[in-house]
């Protein structure tokens, strides 16, 4: 059986746009991709609100800075497979990056850690897919709307970006956004139906990486 790392942000961790709070563990993605392989992988879910590519937040109790985490993760869950990177959404924020061609380059940081990492003995270099974020959409919310609905044209260039980055360095691309759509209670998260569209979405692309 394959192993899989799905690293990500509250996109990954399966925050509800109407209540912040959790989905239920079937809705999402990452269950949703492990049920559409059916047993050939199990899927390790590491989502965190705020998380970014490569950059410091100091707005919060928990280390976001996606580069600094990465390598712990991939020494605590080896032998990984595959390595999914979803991230990049909180590095529109204005006073942390605010532009998806920063969000492109802590991707390429990103994948220059799973690639150079030391791996113990037994596990090799697990391959990669880099998935461009959902677009925000417009929203009320007094919070998220300034954060993320503003930065809408940015979020446009996310796929552009990402998909060059994927194809420079011989990794997987998927675009969230031909499958996802974010909800407008927030502007930025999936209701339950969109978040398992990704992990549906998904499915193709992994079984081709992984030869399934």
């Amino acid at each position: 059986m394959k192993t899989i790392l799905a690293y990500g942000d509250s996109l990954t961790y399966g925050a509800d746009p109407g209540t912040l709070a959790r989905h239920p563990h079937e809705d999402r993605w990452p269950t949703a991709l492990e049920a559409g392989l059916a047993g050939a992988a199990r899927v390790i879910a590491e989502g965190l609100g705020g998380r970014t590519t490569a950059f410091d937040d100091f707005a919060t109790a928990a280390d976001r800075n996606g580069a600094r985490v990465l390598p712990t993760l991939l020494a605590s869950h080896s032998p990984l497979d595959l390595v999914i990177l979803f991230l990049g959404t909180n590095d529109l924020k204005s006073y942390i990056n605010g532009s998806a061609f920063g969000a492109a380059m802590g991707i390429k940081r990103l994948v220059e850690i799973v690639r150079t990492f030391p791996y113990g003995v037994g596990a090799g270099v697990p391959a990669i897919i880099i998935v461009a974020p959902p677009l925000t959409v417009p929203t009320d919310h007094a919070d998220l709307g300034p954060m993320f609905a503003a930065r809408a044209e940015e979020a446009r260039l996310f796929s552009r970006y990402y998909s060059r980055i994927a194809a420079e360095l011989g990794c997987g691309f998927f675009d969230a956004a031909t499958v996802a759509t974010a909800s407008p209670l927030d502007g930025v998260h999936l209701d339950a139906g969109n978040t398992r569209a990704v992990g549906q979405g998904l499915v193709p692309v992994v079984k081709s990486i992984l030869g399934l």
